[in-house]
């Protein structure tokens, strides 16, 4: 009980973190309805800008603790978010219409790019960190194993629940949510009656980035260790989020994220860890064969 009890809150804080990733990667498709397939090497670049400005913070003695965090928060949104503008602009925006599939081939291109380019900049070796975010709490004592819950958790999960609210406000209630929304549903009609949808797309694009930068900043507190390839697992695992809760819906991003996490938490705890990410990749697959509109999503209505 203890045993599964500490996977159920490992599980929870790890799929928070595929469903931050995987709200970009819903909100892309929701408007030009197509995958960001550089999305997790943005969150990858987001996790290595988050460790250069905690070494430069920490190292220096500028500052320690939750100053120091949100320091290099606000930092790495904000270099990662022009990162994701980046790719909207040379990946996406001169194949809009252009067929469907040249998008996509820009965007994997555009992965691979980023890929060399941190490993060439930052070296192929993994990169540590010390914790820092200390504390937690004893939750159950069973013989000799005791239940932890760890403030980093604690944090993770927090803060996935507010941007989670934040952005579903930004959407539902805001000048900008309404464009968004206008957008997803024609974007030719959205354009004709005054929206600017370029405007618009590459708001998308960096809110996105953002939002990967929060998910890589709070990998990087939690595991304290990335190299340049995290991007491509935890990517593809995060767009499995997506497409299970039900993409383009934003709370189905996180549930989708929160089941990922749980699955592939207990499936490591409880048989051969050589094969957790077969697991992850085997509901995606039952998913699309059996509920392709995912848990929380739409059918899509094709307008003749």
């Amino acid at each position: 009980m203890a045993y599964a009890l500490q996977q159920l809150i490992n599980g929870v804080s790890l799929g928070m973190i595929y469903g931050l990733i995987a709200i970009g990667y819903t909100m892309v498709y929701g408007i030009i309805g197509m995958i960001n397939f550089a999305h997790g090497d943005i969150f990858m670049i987001g996790a290595f800008l988050s460790l250069i400005g905690l070494l430069l913070v920490t190292s220096g003695g500028m500052l320690d603790g939750a100053a120091a965090i949100v320091l290099v928060l606000a930092l790495s949104m904000a270099f990662t978010a022009l990162y994701g503008w980046t790719v909207e602009r040379v990946a996406y925006r001169p194949l809009r219409g252009s067929f469907r599939l040249a998008p996509l081939i820009s965007a994997i291109g555009m992965s691979i790019v980023l890929q060399n380019y941190v490993q060439v900049s930052q070296g192929a070796r993994v990169k540590p960190i010390e914790p820092v975010v200390h504390g937690g709490f004893t939750l159950m004592q069973d013989g000799t194993f005791a239940v932890q819950l760890s403030t980093m958790q604690i944090l993770i999960v927090v803060t996935t629940l507010l941007v989670l609210a934040v952005f579903t406000w930004l959407v539902t209630r805001t000048p900008l949510g309404r464009a968004m929304r206008a957008c997803e549903q024609d974007r030719r009609m959205a354009s004709l009656l005054g929206i600017d949808t370029d405007r618009t797309i590459s708001i998308t694009f960096v809110i996105g980035a953002a939002l990967a930068a929060v998910a890589g900043t709070m990998y990087l507190l939690r595991y304290g260790v990335i190299d340049f390839y995290i991007g491509f697992l935890v990517g593809v695992k995060a767009f499995t989020a997506a497409v299970l809760g039900g993409i383009g819906n934003l709370p189905g991003a996180v549930l989708g994220g929160l089941l990922i996490g749980l699955i592939e938490t207990f499936w490591s705890a409880y048989f051969s860890i050589q094969y957790k990410d077969v697991a992850a990749f085997s509901i995606l697959i039952l998913t699309l064969i059996f509920m392709p509109t995912g848990l929380l999503g739409r059918t899509e209505v094709e307008k003749v």
